[in-house]
Order: C-alpha cells, then structure tokens, then sequence
C-alpha cells in the first residue's frame, strides 16, 4: 500500500483541479486550494487498517496526508497530544464533561507544529529551497525551525508587537526575520512581494494547500481519542481559521470512510476576541465571508486577524455543523488565562483561555446543553505569553524567618 492516497488539489469555489506534484499556490480564481484523498481506495478498511498505530505522532495518519515519498517527512515527533479532563472549572461553570486537548505540548510549543510539519514536508518534496511568510508569531517560529530541519531557507515577517519569545524562536533557527510595525495584514503585504519579486515560495496561511493537512489530524486525533463517544461541542481560538477548517475537514473524511458511527458530528464554535472579531460579525449576519475589521487589538495574539483569506470555509465549517461564532472580552481573557492555572494547574495561553470563556458564556446562555461533552483547544504554552502574569512577589532578606511570612488563610 501507498504511504498516501493523495490524489490531486482542488478548488472550493470554481473545482478547478490540480496537480499535487508540481507547486500549486492559490487557484486561479483565487481561493485557496485543498487537498483530495482516493478515499474509495481506503473505504471498508478498519481504522487500525489504514492509521499506523505504531507510529507515535501525526504521521499515523499518513494515508491521509499528502506526503508522497516518507523520505521526505520532516518531523520532530509532533502531534497525539492529550485530551486533559477539567473538572475544575467544568463544576465552576456547569460542563461537568470539560475537557481540554492541548497543543502547547508538541514542538514549538503550539499547534503551529502540526501545520509546519507537513507544509515543510511537502514543500521538500516539490524541490522548495526558499520559502516567505506572514505570523502573529507561533506559525513563523514552527516554520522557520521546521525548515532549518528540512534544509530550506526561511523568511519570516511578523508584527513588532509579536511575542518576544516567538520572535527569539524564528532567530535561533537561523532565518531571515523581518519586523514590521503594523499588523499581520501588513507583514502579508511585504511577502506578497517577496513572492512576486523573488519568486520564493508563499507559506502564507492558506496560500499553499498544505498546511491545512498537518491541522486537520487533531480532529483526527480527537475522534480516535474519543472513539463511539464524540464530543458535542468543539471550541477553537480562530484568527486565519486553518485549524477549525482542518477539524471540519477531518470529520467529513472520516464520514466518507464510514468511521463515524450515526450521523451525529460535533458542532463546531470559532472563537475571537471582542477587539478583532470579523468571523463572529459574519456569522451573525448570516454571511458567506467576512469583512476587514479596523484597528483591530487583543491579548490573544495569535487571532489578532483583521480578514482571513479562509473566512468563507471557516463560516461554512460553522453553519453545516449548526455550530455558532462568539466574541469574548479581554476582561474575560485574562481572567479566565489566570483562573485556568489556579485551580487546574495548566497554564495556558490565551487564545486558549479565550475559547474556557466562551464555553462559559455559552453554557449560560444555553447554547451548550447541560450533560454535553466539551472540548476547548488550547493551542500553545502560556509560557510564549510572560507579559500576561505581572507578578511583585515581596522579597525576604538573607536570614529572614517564615515568622515574615504573612498566612492569609488557615486549611481546615
């Protein structure tokens, strides 16, 4: 058998179709491209027929991505990340069945990994020796650092109010980083040039079609791991939207291949922050695609995205799973960031707490049903976030005793 049954590109809008084995970026309608799978090949296969179930990571999956050769798997052991029941705040807010599937434990620290993993791959088996993009930070770090790995020369553009830790990520890796003073729309522009004018390889979100392919094996990993009993309800910090678009897609192949059990699928709920919410603003007028919002700002950097060029597959993925878009407060961000590390120990970062504050939220509204099961994605470490904690711990002398100690409160 294959190490995959890829089969070709296609376009969502015009279904053009292409080929995968010569470089493809967007279609020539302009909408990004995904990916086709013989799945006719694989269907009446049991799962443990096709998944590689001695494989650790998200290359288990490798039938169902789109790396031809596995000479050319770049890997650094990224994916199978676990689902962390959390009780704590699930009896806080009334999901007793809260569960949280966590991302920040892969490379790099984010999810960014899943995307840059196969992106790369794909990208060393077309022959790419210099690609160029866009990040609020994670995704520039993942790809610059996957690419060292794979031998390819990087360029990476991000915000100047991008996260430091990030930024020390992509220069570490020996890439070319650029900081630009304005938002990630701005650093999008400058490699639009790159591309046109140096003719490197676009890694923009969604503008190569791979991507998309390393995303979507959490919800392949989330329906392995929660087998007959699927999740309800899904939460997703969504910015460029890849990974909900991703999740949405690992469940229509799985549905193909006759894996799912019933007809029951999780519905799906993109979360943003109040400062730069255009996908809420769309879902809630009803609209196939979103508008550039202004001056856009938030804490939760990483969906700091005015208009996602995925916007249209995005609010797709929520209407055919009647699933919804909601915007959370930075109030609510910060507090939720905090309280996640207090009585569950997980520190988080906050794109992830966004999406515990929106389960909040939808719960007491009664979109989240009681005795449904949730699960939030967290989609990094809130280590890559220290400004977030301001801490002023008092500090004790050399030779101080405990009696210094102030004890607030006695344990009964």
């Amino acid at each position: 058998m294959s190490f995959s049954s890829i089969s070709h590109l296609v376009c969502p809008k015009c279904k053009s179709t292409y080929d995968d084995t010569i470089v493809n970026q967007l279609c020539i309608c302009g909408s990004p491209l995904l990916v086709e799978y013989d799945l006719d090949s694989l269907k009446g296969k049991k799962k443990n027929e096709v998944i590689n179930t001695k494989r650790h990571d998200l290359w288990r999956y490798h039938q169902l991505l789109p790396v031809r050769n596995p000479a050319h798997v770049v890997s650094l052991g990224e994916g199978l990340t676990p689902i962390i029941p959390m009780s704590n705040i699930g009896a806080k807010i009334g999901i007793p069945q809260l569960f949280m599937k966590d991302e920040g434990l892969v490379p790099t620290g984010s999810f960014k990994a899943r995307g840059a993993a196969v992106g790369v791959s794909k990208a060393k088996e077309l022959g790419i020796k210099q690609l160029a993009m866009p990040t609020n930070g994670n995704a520039g770090a993942a790809w610059s650092l996957y690419s060292a790995r794979a031998g390819i020369d990087s360029y990476i553009i991000m915000p100047v109010d991008a996260p430091p830790i990030t930024r020390k990520e992509v220069a570490v890796s020996g890439a070319h980083l650029y900081l630009v003073n304005g938002l990630i729309s701005d650093a999008g522009k400058i490699v639009g040039e790159l591309v046109k004018d140096q003719g490197f390889y676009d890694a923009s979100t969604l503008k190569e079609p791979y991507r998309i392919e390393g995303k979507k094996t959490m919800g392949y990993e989330l329906l392995e791991q929660f087998e007959d009993s699927i999740p309800d309800v899904i939460l997703y910090p969504t910015g460029g939207g890849v990974g909900l678009i991703g999740i949405y897609k690992a469940i229509k192949e799985w549905q193909e291949l006759g894996w799912i059990k019933g007809n029951k699928i999780p519905r799906l709920v993109a979360v943003q922050a109040e400062g730069c919410a255009p996908i809420v603003k769309a879902w809630q007028e009803r609209k196939t695609e979103s508008v550039f919002w202004e001056n856009s700002e938030t804490a939760a950097f990483g969906i700091n995205v005015p208009k996602a060029i995925g916007d249209f597959l995005v609010l797709d993925a929520l209407y055919q799973t009647d699933g919804c878009a909601i915007a959370v407060t930075e109030e609510d961000i910060k507090k939720v960031h905090r309280e996640t590390a207090q009585i569950e120990g997980a520190f988080i970062c906050p794109e992830g707490a966004a999406t515990f504050a929106a389960a909040a939220t939808l719960r007491e509204n009664g979109w989240i049903k009681e005795g449904e099961t949730v699960v939030c994605l967290n989609t990094g470490q809130g280590i890559k976030y220290p400004e977030l904690v301001e801490t002023d711990p008092p500090v004790l002398e050399r030779g101080d005793s405990a009696s210094k100690i102030a004890v607030s409160s006695v344990l009964k």
